[in-house]
């Protein structure tokens, strides 16, 4: 499937062919669902933690007496409906993580890539380049690419630390290495611009899951 490329200036150059898996119809979109919902339950801490009554402080003691006092009777200030009481049914650590089959997971993440392709969401550049660790310049060259106002995801093989602090207060903007980059994240952002090491090694992670 055909690219668009861009210079590492920003300036635009020809199409360029790579070898991205092509789906028909609806094939690797429920695999889709399921590798998102997984990296989004992965992703979840799980250390929400409410006292119930047996572990809140107090309660030794009647609140008051059985009878005469107009008011129904209450054994314990720990009681859920009092305020400063245990919380009924509250939620307790957990473990959220899901697995995903290794080829499903494969497949969710090559028909993400395809689509980016086909909505024209992914562009190529040759690399991240500028003469000064300065967010004005990357900035520059960003937008001969992308517009600024969308969601953008850079790609790289490895980022340098000028481009790392050029990029890091840009807002909208995110990075991501090519060896850890997800399905979830190849399917929420606006626009992916990836450089031409990134893709290779996303090429060859594609390669891999194969075997």
């Amino acid at each position: 499937m055909k690219l668009k490329k861009f210079k590492s200036d920003g300036s635009s150059g020809r199409k360029k062919e790579y070898a991205i898996p092509e789906f028909k119809g609806d094939h690797g979109l429920q695999a889709i669902k399921e590798a998102v919902t997984a990296v989004r339950a992965n992703n979840r801490l799980g250390t929400h933690s409410t006292k119930n009554r047996a572990e809140v402080r107090g309660g030794g003691k009647k609140p008051f007496r059985q009878k005469g006092t107009g008011m129904a009777r209450q054994g314990s200030r720990r009681s859920p409906i009092l305020t400063g009481g245990g919380v009924a049914f509250g939620p307790k650590p957990r473990d959220y993580s899901k697995k995903v089959n290794k080829k499903v997971k494969a497949l969710a993440f090559q028909r993400a890539l395809f689509d980016r392709v086909v909505d024209e969401s992914l562009v190529v550049v040759d690399k991240f380049e500028i003469a000064e660790p300065k967010t004005r310049l990357f900035v520059d060259v960003l937008k001969q690419i992308v517009p600024l106002r969308q969601s953008v995801l850079l790609v790289d093989a490895d980022f340098s630390d000028e481009i790392h602090l050029a990029a890091r207060n840009i807002a909208g903007v995110d990075r991501e290495e090519a060896a850890s980059v997800d399905t979830l994240q190849l399917a929420q952002y606006d626009t992916i611009v990836i450089t031409e090491a990134g893709i290779k090694i996303l090429m060859q992670r594609m390669e891999a899951a194969k075997s």
